[in-house]
């Protein structure tokens, strides 16, 4: 095996992992403490009082969730990847909400020479390691762990700083992270992936796609994603009217989005079946696009439209763009994160872009200040929002194809082409079991060959 390809992980892997852990414990001691809210001494003079704390931690829980359970899951749809999805997910997540708290706490929350961490603090950590995790979709079983652990670092990084741009500098509106999150790491994943293209996974390869079992669990995924998106679009809303749009509208786009990529599923298959990777994928666009304008007045039928048009355009983002992006654009997307996650949170900018515009005093009364903070027209925000956007996408492309420089370094221990989409090259799998999946596998395109005549 060529050395570019060396996948024994037994030395590099530890001493990387080790080495971040041990640099993240020191940069701690030396920044991070915790908020007033925490300290008896100091309770009172807090910011999070310990009520708030726990008013707040259903919210963070619902997003922790998400993290963990449900994009975990809904990665697992791969046949013989399963470990490596949920595996590889808790070691992006573990390590990414540590870098984050750092990032984020340097650029908006050092005072003194310190961080005060609180439940927000936690929230938005979660939120940094979500954009880390939608990479992952993009490169999912063509990538080391140690790779995975550079890109979540050096991606972090720029998403903070990105971030710290479009909400401190611009004062654009992104509660719910449609342009900083969603848009962005989709984009910056598809840059790695184009860098990381391989010639050889071009036709395809045997281990990319799905068994019976494989979908149903990927579909835990999907309902654990869907039910608490409310919460992620709007755990950090200050304002509790905002908090309370931004609940609503997430709903409804919701569900408006799923009965729209149902209809489009069964539309594009000439014998009008549902495709299961549009039911696990295409149905959760709506909370994408819900983000940026959630907190704002659009209505419940602005919200149902938002849904509707971001299932549109999922459900034939699946069908047509990712074959395209693949055959064309040597951009191989194994997630469809392109579909999930970029399209709907372009589309959502734009939604927050018109939401902004159309903002007054008249249609918020006393709560105009609350919602758009800067003194600003509606004309003058919706161009703050157009320019954090276009900057959340300029950012993610530029910073993708550095990144994905830097992974192609080769004794990161990429596995080869003939390795990809399979747990065997990184983890100890049971006996049995490859042979178990090849049996299902061969069945399973027998039955498929059948039903196709």
């Amino acid at each position: 095996m060529p050395a570019s390809y060396s996948t024994n992980m037994r030395f590099k892997f530890p001493i990387l992992a080790i080495t971040l852990e041990a640099v993240i414990i020191i940069l701690y001691a030396v920044f991070i403490t915790y908020d007033d809210g925490a300290n008896s001494k100091l309770a009172l003079n807090g910011t999070i009082t310990p009520d708030l704390f726990y008013k707040i931690y259903p919210s963070f829980q619902d997003v922790h969730v998400m993290i963990f359970v449900g994009f975990g899951f809904l990665m697992t749809f791969l046949k013989k990847y399963g470990f490596s999805s949920v595996g590889f997910n808790l070691l992006i997540a573990a390590f990414g909400l540590q870098w984050g708290a750092l990032m984020q706490g340097w650029l908006h929350h050092f005072h003194d020479g310190k961080i005060k961490v609180n439940i927000f603090s936690l929230i938005n950590a979660d939120f940094s390691t979500a954009t880390a995790l939608i990479s992952f979709g993009a490169v999912l079983g063509k990538t080391s762990p140690i790779q995975l652990l550079i890109m979540t670092l050096l991606e972090i990084t720029i998403f903070a700083c990105n971030e710290y741009l479009v909400a401190e500098f611009l004062k654009a509106k992104d509660v719910g992270a449609s342009m900083t999150i969603h848009a962005f790491g989709a984009y910056f994943g598809l840059a790695v992936s184009r860098v990381l293209y391989r010639p050889g996974l071009q036709g395809g390869h045997d281990n990319e796609g799905s068994l019976y079992h494989s979908d149903l669990f990927a579909m835990i995924g999907t309902l654990f994603l869907w039910m608490f998106w409310p919460s992620f679009n709007s755990a950090i809303v200050e304002n509790p009217d905002g908090q309370y749009r931004a609940i609503i509208n997430t709903y409804y786009s919701l569900a408006a989005c799923v009965l729209t990529a149902y209809a489009l599923s069964s539309l594009l298959d000439k014998k009008g079946k549902l495709d299961m990777v549009h039911i696990q994928n295409a149905t959760l666009a709506g909370g994408v696009a819900a983000g940026t304008s959630a907190d704002m007045m659009i209505y419940p039928y602005g919200s149902l439209l938002i849904g509707f048009i971001a299932g549109i355009i999922s459900t034939v983002g699946f069908k047509y763009l990712t074959p395209l992006f693949a055959s064309k654009l040597n951009i191989h997307d194994t997630c469809g994160v392109h579909n999930l996650h970029g399209m709907p949170g372009i589309l959502g900018g734009l939604a927050g872009i018109i939401a902004a515009a159309m903002a007054s005093q008249q249609l918020y009364g006393d709560g105009l200040r609350l919602t758009f903070p800067e003194p600003r027209s509606g004309i003058e925000q919706a161009g703050y929002q157009a320019a954090g956007l276009g900057a959340s996408l300029a950012v993610a492309l530029i910073g993708g194809v550095i990144t994905g420089f830097i992974l192609r370094i080769p004794f990161l221990g990429q596995p080869p082409d003939q390795k990809c989409f399979d747990d065997q090259t990184y983890w100890e799998v049971p006996n049995g079991e490859n042979e178990q999946q090849d049996l299902l596998s061969s069945e399973h395109g027998r039955q498929k060959s059948n039903a196709e005549v």
